[in-house]
């Protein structure tokens, strides 16, 4: 039995084999759009705003 995925692109079914050349993608063009989001930076994790310098204070011991 041989496991189908869909593209992260475009939602086609993709066999996971080593025949589908540019899994998980359906196509050269699925991967390469994919590959421009990444270079435009449009995928992103959220990140929490560092602490301001009042809010983290290091014990006494710690200080240097």
């Amino acid at each position: 039995m041989t496991k189908a995925v869909a593209c992260p692109q475009c939602g086609a079914k993709v066999e996971w084999t080593p025949a589908s050349r540019f899994r998980p993608f359906c196509s050269e063009r699925c991967k390469l759009i994919d590959l421009g989001q990444w270079a435009a930076e449009r995928y992103r994790v959220p990140a929490e705003d560092p602490p301001e310098d009042g809010d983290a204070q290091e014990p006494e011991d710690k200080r240097y």
